[in-house]
């Protein structure tokens, strides 16, 4: 990762407000799922326990988010019938729920008039853009985050994220 680029957490540690992330995958790769992927698949099992090896991190950092008054939203754009992978993403997201965040789901098929930028990003208080790199199997690529405060693309992100979440259905009501 390029020197002048923040980190997630950095940038999630300095958010005030907001911090909106947008999912339009349908397969991730990354190494560190792999394992509870393959046993989901197997036995439709996932891991549950918000204070677990696994979630710990990410959960403390969404509970001291949030406490500091940030509203964390997660928008994710899937292809139905649903992949796998995303059957397994929906059996965990109530520990994100859980944790703090607020998760929408929206059919690919509502998202065709609505511009979206080519890579998942996060947007930090309606002023940065961190954007997610994969390569075409779902794994990092590398560089593996980019970042930028250009207003232009602030907005394209911020308005594509609110269009998403204006027709997503919250995940406590979307079926898979």
């Amino acid at each position: 990762m390029p020197q002048n680029v923040p980190s997630f957490e950095e940038l999630l540690s300095a958010a005030r407000t907001t911090a909106v992330h947008l999912e339009m995958r349908d397969t991730y790769g990354v190494p560190d799922e792999a394992e509870a992927v393959a046993l989901f698949a197997r036995t439709g099992e996932s891991d549950l326990d918000p204070d677990s090896e696994y979630w710990h991190e990410w959960t403390a950092m969404v509970r001291e988010t949030t406490a500091r008054g940030v509203v964390m939203r997660r928008a994710r754009i899937v292809s139905e019938p649903v992949s796998l992978y995303t059957r397994y993403l929906h059996s965990m997201t109530l520990v994100n729920v859980s944790a703090g965040e607020l998760v929408r789901w929206l059919p690919r098929r509502q998202a065709s008039d609505i511009a979206l930028p080519g890579n998942d990003f996060w947007v930090f208080d309606d002023r940065i853009v961190l954007f997610n790199h994969f390569t075409g199997d779902g794994d990092w690529a590398e560089p593996g985050l980019s970042y930028t405060e250009d207003p232009a693309v602030v907005k394209l992100c911020g308005s594509a994220f609110e269009s998403v979440w204006d027709r997503a259905v919250p995940h406590e009501q979307y079926a898979v």
